[in-house]
Order: structure tokens, then C-alpha cells, then sequence
């Protein structure tokens, strides 16, 4: 029995190996990161996607859509069995159902493996059948995205600038004022280390509800398994010249801090983003200008982190973790378009490329093709005109989640996006010329026709920048 079923085992290894061969040279395989911070949409945005893919008929934007190329398109078991399944099925049922609603966001990766079966256009397609292309789309938080910039900080670096950053913003007093109490270089005990921490991961969770992007280590905010494990329990401390003595509650802060970087951070990127092509960042960049400058120029500079993450060949160590392999296609999409009349359209994308634009020039990027656009992967409301004081004023309505409608105007965004970055690189605490509103609106109900997916706006432009070039 033991040698048959070691020969059951080289079968389906040969198998197995058979399969990747035959798929590497006949089927190929688009590898798709979808990443963003919390709130940014990156559920909506692959339930959406997924079910435009299947059924085209929204998609003139994407060539292949329109010209007939892809003939059909089906899901299919993805190729990781220890990753969890992305939940379409269950996610579009909410969006889609007779009471729509937002569906419950991913706090882990997960996968989905989409397939397409496209014909080639052209003189040489009329001599080649179809051809199968997997689109194997990964979901995993952007803060665990953020973590990479840790490996290249010392504890004492990363500790110096979150203290810069928190010094200045309401919501880490409590945190600060627990620090300040603390002795590091007093004998480590659990009970305060744990204390620390969660006072730690409070500032977190309350700069993330004030719009910040900053949020690391991600893990604090979705720590799934790892919850309450000693490698999530740590804080940042004021640096000191010295080293903390052996035994000290500083000494250990930094020991679980770089524990988390060896056996949280490099194995994620090892194991899940070195692996990618293509990659899409969703940006809320509507409700970074509606919490105020200091959180648009976080999102810049998160933004600019986000790059750095893509440019494996400028150090080392990430050469060694990633390989030469480099993402060959980077889109940062903002969200929400629907959230503002289309007249508007036009600054969101320019204050995206400026700030893409200076998050490029900071951090020396090169070596993959990048691009930005505003989207709304489900599109939750209508436009209508207003005249206001003899103003003709463009306005959105939608249902709120309360189930009452509502009109929003969220205000006028500035033509030159300098007149937003200027202030919020200055450390402006508040915007002087205008107030910008944004509101909860939920999916809006309605039946699809045969044929088409859910609404959306720029949903078939974003597929094609990221993997139209492979469909042809």
C-alpha cells in the first residue's frame, strides 16, 4: 500500500508538472494584483470586473470585448490550493440581489481564476483557432503592500518617522500618552508589551477612519490568524543612542519587530507578489480630499511607497526576495467616480497623475508602464443639473444606505491639481476655498439585462490598459 501510494504521488506529480508545461506554452496565464487601502473598493472591483468579463456587453472599451475577439468566458478552480477562493458568486448576489447592498471586504489574499477563449483577429487569425488565456486575478490588502518598505528600515527608523507622524494628529494622543509612560529600558513583561501594542493598534484603526493611508504594519489592522501572536506585539519608541540593555521591554520591541519583517512580511512577498504581472492600486482619492491636506499628502506618500514596491532591481535584498521578475503594467485607478458629476471626471485624473508624477520623480521609478484614471466599478447613482444661485451646478443622487435618496454636490475641484497638493505638502491642516462633501451610497437596485454586466464607469478602459495588449 505505501509503494502504491508513493506511486500515486509521482503520477500526479508528473501530472501536475504536465498540466503547468502544457499551460505555460499553449494556455497563457495573466497574473492580476489587486490591491488597495481599506475602503477603496477592491472587492466591488473584481466582483464587477469578473461579471463584465463574462457578460461584454458594457465593455466597448476593451478591444477584445468589442470586436468579438473573446468568445466566451468561464470560471474555473485556480491554480493555488492554499489560498482561499475569492467569493463571486456570493459577492455579486449582494451587489445584484433584490436588496443590493455593499458585500463584506476580503481582510486576507484570495484568488480567482477567470478564463477566456479568444479568437485572434487579423490575417494571421484567420489561419489559428481560438486560444484559451487564464486571468488569474490576486486580492490582497494594500497595507500588507505597505509593509515592504519595513525591510528596508532598522526599528529605530521605522520608530522615528511614525512618531513624527502621530506627534501631530489628534487621534494618537492616547497612544502617545501611553508611551510616554513607559520605561524601555525597565524588564520586559507581557502585560505591558500588550498594552503598548493595542494602544498602538488603536491609533491605527482611528488614523484610518480620519483617512490616513499610513497604517503599518498592515497586519495590526487584519491580523487574521496571527491575532495576539508576539510577532503583532510591538510598538515603535523613541530611538535612543544606546541600545537598550538585554531583557528590556525596548530590546524585545525591536526583536518582534524584525521577527514580523522575516516571517510576516518577506514570506507574503515571496510567496504572492513576486508572482504578479499586471497590478491595479485603487485609490479613494475622494475621501483623502474630503478628511483634509494632511491626508492627501499621506496618500501621496503612500503612493510613493506603493512605486518602490515595483522596482525590484534598486536593492538587493529585493532582488534576492523577488528576482529579476519585474510588474509590467501598474494602474492607479480612483475610485468613486460616481460620487461626482462627470464634468469633474477630468480633475480627479490629473490631481491622480500629479501625485503619481511625484511619488515617480521621489522615488527614481522605472521599468514598468503606469497610468491613472477615475472609476467606479459599480456605478450607484445618477446625474442630474441644478441652477443654484444662478449657478449651474452638477450633482449626483443615489440611495444611502439608510434606503432614503439623496442629491450631493461635493463641491468644485480645482482645474490646477497644485492648488490641493501645494497646501497638503505645506501641512495645511484644512482646505481654505472650498469644503468637499462625500456620502454613502448604496447599490443602486435594478435588473441586468442578458448580456450585460453591472454598470460601472471606465471598468472596460481599466481592463485594457491592464491586460489588453495580451488578448490580441
Amino acid at each position: 500500500m505505501v509503494i502504491g501510494r508513493i506511486a500515486d504521488g509521482i503520477v500526479q506529480g508528473v501530472e501536475d508538472a504536465s498540466a503547468a508545461l502544457s499551460e505555460t506554452l499553449f494556455e497563457p496565464v495573466i497574473r492580476i494584483g489587486v490591491t488597495g487601502f481599506a475602503r477603496a473598493g477592491k472587492t466591488v472591483f473584481i466582483t464587477s470586473l469578473v461579471a463584465n468579463l463574462m457578460d461584454r456587453g458594457r465593455m466597448p472599451g476593451l478591444i477584445s470585448a468589442a470586436d468579438g475577439s473573446i468568445v466566451s468566458a468561464w470560471l474555473q478552480p485556480q491554480p493555488d490550493d492554499t489560498v482561499p477562493r475569492f467569493a463571486f458568486e456570493r459577492h455579486l448576489a449582494a451587489l445584484t440581489g433584490p436588496a443590493p447592498h455593499w458585500p463584506q471586504p476580503t481582510s486576507a489574499v484570495s484568488e480567482l481564476r477567470l478564463s477566456l477563449k479568444v479568437q485572434p483577429r487579423g490575417f494571421m487569425g484567420s489561419f489559428s483557432g481560438p486560444r484559451t488565456i487564464h486571468l488569474d486575478i490576486i486580492d490582497y490588502p494594500g497595507e500588507w503592500l505597505l509593509d515592504l518598505q519595513l525591510l528596508e528600515r532598522s526599528f529605530d527608523d521605522w520608530s522615528a518617522e511614525i512618531l513624527e507622524r502621530a506627534a501631530i494628529r489628534p487621534s494618537a494622543a492616547d497612544f502617545l500618552a501611553t508611551l510616554e509612560k513607559v520605561d524601555g529600558d525597565a524588564e520586559v513583561t507581557e502585560p505591558a508589551a500588550q498594552a503598548l501594542a493595542t494602544a498602538y493598534t488603536g491609533y491605527l484603526r482611528a488614523a484610518r477612519a480620519a483617512g490616513f493611508s499610513d497604517c503599518t504594519p498592515g497586519r495590526f489592522l487584519m491580523p487574521g490568524e496571527m491575532e495576539g501572536s508576539p510577532a503583532l506585539t510591538f510598538a515603535p519608541m523613541p530611538p535612543q543612542e544606546t541600545r537598550a540593555p538585554r531583557g528590556s521591554l525596548r530590546r524585545e520591541m525591536e526583536r518582534r519587530y524584525e521577527s514580523y519583517k522575516a516571517k510576516v512580511v518577506k514570506p507574503f512577498f515571496r510567496d504572492h507578489f513576486a508572482r504578479i504581472d499586471r497590478q491595479i492600486v485603487l485609490v479613494d482619492l475622494l475621501g483623502a480630499i474630503h478628511a483634509g491636506p494632511q491626508a492627501v499628502e499621506d496618500l501621496g506618500r503612500s503612493m510613493n511607497d506603493i512605486l518602490g514596491a515595483f522596482r525590484p532591481g534598486r536593492n538587493a535584498w529585493l532582488t534576492r526576495l523577488l528576482g529579476a521578475k519585474r510588474v509590467e503594467r501598474i494602474l492607479f485607478a480612483a475610485t468613486k467616480a460616481d460620487h461626482i458629476h462627470h464634468t469633474q471626471h477630468g480633475q480627479v485624473t490629473a490631481i491622480m497623475e500629479a501625485m503619481l508624477r511625484q511619488a515617480s520623480d521621489r522615488a527614481d521609478f522605472a521599468g514598468a508602464r503606469t497610468s491613472a484614471m477615475a472609476i467606479a466599478a459599480l456605478r450607484a447613482t445618477v446625474e442630474e443639473t441644478r441652477t443654484v444661485e444662478g449657478r449651474e451646478l452638477g450633482m449626483v443622487r443615489g440611495r444611502l444606505e439608510s434606503g432614503k435618496e439623496a442629491v450631493l454636490y461635493p463641491g468644485t475641484l480645482p482645474e490646477d491639481p497644485s492648488h490641493l497638493l501645494v497646501p497638503a505638502r505645506q501641512g495645511a491642516e484644512r482646505w481654505l476655498d472650498d469644503d468637499y462633501a462625500v456620502m454613502q451610497f448604496a447599490p443602486a437596485p435594478g435588473t441586468l439585462k442578458p448580456g450585460e454586466g453591472p454598470p460601472h464607469i471606465r471598468l472596460d478602459r481599466a481592463a485594457e490598459f491592464l491586460f489588453g495588449d495580451r488578448l490580441k
